[in-house]
């Protein structure tokens, strides 16, 4: 009995969906060396039946972008404005940024995130949509940082020059992700760990509370 066009609407959707999913895992780990043979592989089909979907390796690539970066532009200012103290806010942004010991999925997210910012061939409407995004968390990070300043959770000082230091700290641990993700895996520091570095001098780490 042949298929009805809804049954073949389910297949194509299932398949494009597999090939994404094997992408996102060959991109994770080789970046833009990665090619439509490799994701054909890890997807366990033709190379003709991979073309049929996607034109090539940067069509799958933007469409992996296009779908880990939420369409939401509010989303880090509904965690600045969730229930909690600020600290426990800025590590809730911290914790969705770096995952937790043994999570794989934001690590990939990130990952995938971190090749589209280093790579040159990606569509200029990618690059703005990476580059408000990135806007929109240093914006979250840096209120939070106020907040946390004004109930003691967080150390005083510019909270320019501590969100840049955070920054820093969030871009390394994203490299070492890259460099060697396994070792990430096993070692990716709690969200606590990295905000000592906003503490006050007194060391009491009012954000753990």
């Amino acid at each position: 009995m042949p298929r009805t066009p809804e049954a073949n609407r389910r297949i194509r959707e299932a398949q494009r969906a597999k090939i994404l999913e094997s992408a996102r895992n060959v991109f994770a780990r080789k970046g833009m060396d990665a090619t439509i043979t490799d994701i054909a592989a890890e997807a366990q089909i033709s190379l003709g039946l991979a073309y049929r979907y996607f034109a090539d390796k940067e069509a799958i690539f933007s469409e992996l972008i296009k779908q880990t970066i939420p369409d939401d532009p509010t989303e880090f200012q509904k965690l600045v404005e969730m229930p909690g103290t600020p600290g426990e806010r800025l590590a809730a942004l911290i914790s969705g940024i770096v995952g937790a010991r043994g999570q794989r999925e934001p690590l990939e997210a990130h990952q995938l995130l971190q090749h589209a910012l280093e790579t040159g061939a990606m569509p200029r409407e990618v690059r703005q949509l990476l580059g408000k995004r990135y806007q929109a968390l240093l914006m979250a990070m840096r209120q939070l940082i106020v907040e946390g300043q004004a109930s003691g959770e967080v150390a005083p000082g510019d909270p320019d020059q501590l969100v840049a230091v955070m920054g820093a700290c969030l871009d390394g641990l994203t490299r070492w992700a890259l460099r060697d993700p396994e070792q990430f895996r096993a070692y990716v520091p709690d969200a606590r760990i990295i905000l000592r570095l906003l503490l006050p001098v007194t060391g009491e780490n009012k954000v753990s509370k």
